[in-house]
């Protein structure tokens, strides 16, 4: 266990205050808690992307999604979360290029739904997801023929996470599922239960939980967790039958961070603040927070706030950073629930550096790091993520 170290700065309305200057040796991959901030790139690189940029014109569209490093989001040309991102895209078919700042299964989200005429880069290949990689094709393939041994497939309606493989999209699609996000799962799941009598969500466990006990009354018996390095998945077939929601064993490295000893921690440091927290985090962490929702929730959250009112948020630090600067005008305190400097690793692969390599070889006609989802695929995730815009 690491040990606090004192604060070595003086805090003031435009920090995020209380924040732990220490790293942390537990956090698993995904997650970076270098004790600090990371730091800005190289401020020549701002007038070579600018360049680049201007040179490409209309030919590119650059996406920064929320939880990228303000040095990136500042050539965004629009920002949000990862499916609003990817509809953005598809509403700009005179974009030859788009670049998508954020990680690879948003990429390819927006590979699936824009115009095979329109090519997709992602600024760095190592731009991942751990949430999304905890949940592989062959995983869920041998998922389901558990389910089918045990006699449940027919009644089972795979639901999955927007942050996921365009190969598990794609696995719902063929198999009479949905996709979500954090704002609809409820819609989800509720059209879900409508065509049968049971879900397997993927890949994210607590997005999934909380859904089913905070929002649709559910109990937590209702709900059962499928870990893929078990035999069965740890379950009984007894276990299988008697469940409504088959929960993949996958979280985010970032929200689930978050404890409920962050929330109290921080109700005595600020009284009387508002604990605000993102669905991904764990069910504790969600029954003990004030308000639950999506990033774009948080955001107007912030936005409808009254002045002199404190909130603790719950997710990724880059985006809380950016809410602290930019609601301290409106002396509305905005404070990380987490003491130790964490920030979504693989988020912040997407530098500026990253970025004006991109751009820079896409003004010299060079292609460089396309994201292409193969025909099949694409048509059976592309089925799935249709069947979510479909719903009421």
């Amino acid at each position: 266990m690491t040990t606090a170290q004192p604060l070595d700065v003086q805090p003031s309305p435009l920090a995020l205050l209380l924040l732990g200057r220490e790293a942390d040796a537990k956090s698993e991959r995904g997650v970076d808690c270098p004790g600090d901030l990371p730091s800005p790139s190289d401020p020549d690189l701002v007038e070579r992307a600018r360049a680049a940029k201007e040179k490409l014109g209309d030919k590119v569209f650059i996406l920064g999604h929320h939880y990228q490093r303000d040095e990136v989001i500042q050539f965004a040309d629009v920002t949000g979360d990862s499916f609003k991102l990817a509809k953005d895209a598809a509403a700009k078919p005179e974009a030859e290029y788009i670049v998508f700042c954020g990680v690879h299964f948003m990429a390819e989200s927006a590979d699936i739904l824009t115009s095979d005429d329109q090519k997709v880069v992602l600024p760095d290949l190592a731009a991942g997801c751990s949430m999304a990689d905890m949940a592989t094709a062959e995983q869920v393939a041998e998922c389901w023929d558990v389910l089918t041994e045990a006699g449940v497939a027919e009644q089972v309606v795979p639901v999955s996470y927007m942050n996921s493989s365009a190969d598990i999209k794609a696995f719902t699609g063929k198999h009479g599922g949905t996709i979500c996000t954090s704002s609809n799962a409820k819609r989800a799941l509720d059209w879900a239960f409508e065509q049968g009598e049971k879900v397997l969500f993927l890949p994210d466990q607590h997005l999934g939980r909380n859904t089913a006990v905070r929002d649709m009354g559910m109990s937590l018996d209702d709900c059962v967790l499928y870990n893929p390095h078990k035999p069965n998945g740890g379950l009984t077939v007894e276990q299988l039958r008697n469940a409504k929601m088959i929960l993949w064993r996958g979280h985010c490295s970032v929200h689930g961070r978050f404890s409920v000893e962050s929330v109290n921690d921080v109700r005595q440091r600020i009284p009387g603040v508002n604990v605000l927290v993102h669905p991904e985090c764990k069910h504790e962490v969600v029954a003990a927070a004030d308000y639950v929702g999506s990033t774009e929730y948080i955001i107007k959250a912030l936005e409808a706030a009254p002045a002199g009112s404190k909130w603790a948020i719950g997710t990724e630090l880059n985006l809380v950073r950016r809410l602290a600067n930019r609601f301290a005008a409106e002396d509305k305190e905005v404070v990380f629930l987490d003491k130790t400097v964490c920030f979504c690793s693989t988020m912040n692969r997407i530098d500026l550096p990253h970025l004006v390599w991109t751009l820079e070889s896409l003004a010299e006609g060079n292609l460089v790091n396309r994201i292409e989802v193969d025909r099949e695929t694409e048509q059976f995730a592309k089925l799935a993520l249709e069947r979510m815009l479909a719903l009421p």
